[in-house]
């Protein structure tokens, strides 16, 4: 082996086969492989106290434990970078010149990291988002499931009718999950704006068209809407004006109405009543069933007719019947 591999001169350079590789010294050698020790170490020990937390934290609240996990890895970063540097950067001097060269080079070669490293703190500590909150991010909507130092993991879900036409494409016409997972770039939140339903308001306006004629008790099918709206949304309402009071303290806002409210609409063929009413960020499609369901049964119990765009006949021109003999 020597006959291959030996070290010459004061620094020990390492030559194979009589070739001196530049740079490559016994002091380097001993540095490389310490530099893999440490390395391994770091990891198994983060690997085992990542399954115990784990186990420790079950049943705990979400973003608890989501700042347990963010806590672990960015303190595994850190002690990474500090043993690396003591490893390899024993003169000042050189430490020096190396970071420079290396904040060179990341910011010339590695723009798009740097920013969604960046990106990343600025998720932490903004609060944009958090594991679990429901935003519309890259153009998708979806739920948190998990963010890293460079990317953010969403599940996806479908989107409402209204924004059916809206890209990319879904087959869900509701805002339930479709079961695909997207990755997006923690850089976008410098591109684009962030919508998040549940961050600071977790709760959301929504809205119900009913169509009738117009020859129909407009006020009885009023007083069904509101009926129903206030029956299923009573405590829900009652929680989101709490929810509003400390938006109102924190920020600048007028006060909203948290009432069901139902409004007209004129239209070339039916009068349309929509009722506008609170509901929580999740379960909305399941809410509008259920009301749905009760408005069906309400306005049937009325006799009151939910409007179509069929044509109705309501006379005819008089008709002559002649005979003609055979």
């Amino acid at each position: 082996m020597e006959k291959f591999i030996t070290l010459v001169g004061p620094n020990r350079a390492v030559e194979i086969l009589g070739v001196r590789l530049m740079g490559v010294n016994a002091e380097n050698g001993m540095k490389l492989l310490f530099t893999l020790a440490f390395i391994t170490l770091v990891l198994l020990v983060v690997r085992v106290v990542k399954r115990y937390t784990i186990r420790a934290l079950k049943g705990k609240d979400e973003h608890f434990v989501f700042w347990v996990r963010q806590g672990i890895a960015l303190g595994t970063g850190l002690f990474l970078i500090l043993g690396l540097v003591s490893i390899w950067f024993d003169d000042p001097t050189r430490l020096a010149t190396g970071i420079g060269l290396v904040t060179a080079g990341l910011a010339f070669a590695l723009q798009k990291v740097v920013t969604a490293v960046a990106g990343y703190f600025i998720i932490l500590r903004g609060k944009t988002f958090n594991v679990g909150d429901r935003i519309t991010m890259g153009g998708v909507r979806s739920d948190v499931i998990a963010v890293d130092f460079t990317q953010t993991t969403i599940m996806e879900m479908g989107q409402p009718p209204p924004v059916q036409h809206a890209e990319p494409a879904m087959w869900v016409q509701s805002r339930q999950y479709t079961g695909r997972i997207v990755t997006v770039s923690n850089a976008r939140i410098f591109d684009e704006p962030v919508y998040n339903y549940t961050r600071e308001f977790p709760y959301l306006w929504e809205e119900m068209s009913v169509p009738i004629k117009f020859n129909a008790d407009h006020d009885r099918a009023e007083r069904v809407l509101l009926e129903v709206a206030g029956h299923r949304t009573v405590s829900i309402s009652s929680l989101g004006e709490e929810a509003l009071q400390e938006m109102e303290r924190r920020y600048f806002m007028k006060p909203a109405d948290m009432k069901p409210k139902v409004y007209y609409r004129l239209t070339d063929n039916w009068l349309e009543l929509t009722v506008r009413f609170i509901a929580r960020d999740f379960g909305i499609r399941e809410l509008k069933d259920q009301m749905s369901r009760d408005i069906l049964k309400a306005m049937t119990e009325a006799n009151i007719s939910i409007a179509s765009t069929s044509y109705e006949i309501v006379g005819l021109p008089p008709v002559r019947l002649e005979r003609v003999p055979l």
